[in-house]
């Protein structure tokens, strides 16, 4: 698969960028210069000189020409930089990575973007694009490391069961990632939040953990289920997905 990463010369977007060329897909590096995109491909490519990692520098607007798109920018700048290469991202599913967070003091603490998550800001943004989330929780360092695996969930979701499924199926390639469908993109919110929490917990701890669920197997995670089969779960679960509220 061509995946195109906007924002890739930072530390997620490269990391992201050398662990899917790792995994056989052709990874296009975008950056608003090229030259820059250029430089993170050579330092990628010395890094692994054995490795027969695809990897080509552009633009972020030549990046955005790929099959896929992930947006791999700081928060304050996901919406920005979709929304300058909207007409090309159209019909295509974009991954959206970033994490809407300030440190005051010696803790994090989440923001919250004008449409409630970073995610639904990109959305919003890019309104013909079939906009997912995912890969929050997972350490940017440790997603760079490609001789070492990260055994990690990623949270997914999407207001697109197409868009969904394709990340679900890009994150399941990933040796050790396990993909989860959490729902409608209005989760994006608590789960960028949510990243506060392990960071603060990384300081604390002196360490860099990831996110695993128990309770689940392989088998009965099984392929994203429709909207139609989600509603009807949690109606099933006594949730009223009108207002949002348990039933007791």
């Amino acid at each position: 698969m061509q995946i195109g990463v906007l924002g890739a010369t930072g530390p997620a977007g490269r990391g992201l960028s050398a662990r899917l060329a790792a995994n056989g897909h052709e990874v296009i590096l975008g950056s608003r210069e090229e030259e820059r995109a250029a430089e993170a491909v050579r330092r990628l490519q010395e890094r692994w000189p054995d490795r027969s990692l695809v990897l080509a520098a552009a633009t972020n607007e030549g990046a955005a020409d790929a099959e896929v798109v992930v947006v791999a920018t700081p928060w304050i700048a996901a919406s920005t930089t979709a929304e300058a290469v909207a007409d090309r991202l159209e019909g295509k599913v974009v991954i959206s990575m970033a994490n809407a967070l300030a440190k005051v003091g010696h803790e994090f603490q989440p923001l919250v973007p004008p449409r409630g998550s970073v995610a639904a800001s990109v959305q919003a943004a890019v309104p013909r694009a079939l906009v997912s989330a995912a890969f929050h929780h997972v350490p940017a360092k440790e997603l760079g490391d490609i001789d070492r695996p990260i055994e990690s969930d990623v949270l997914v979701c999407s207001d697109h069961p197409e868009a969904t499924a394709l990340t679900v199926d890009l994150v399941n390639g990933l040796p050790d990632l396990r993909a989860l469908d959490s729902g409608e993109l209005s989760n994006a919110a608590p789960i960028e939040a949510f990243a506060a929490v392990l960071l603060q917990v990384n300081v604390r701890y002196r360490t860099r953990i990831a996110l695993r669920f128990t309770g689940l197997d392989d088998g009965r995670v099984g392929a994203p289920r429709s909207a139609d089969a989600v509603r009807a779960a949690a109606a099933r679960q006594g949730v009223a997905g009108d207002h949002g509220q348990e039933n007791p």
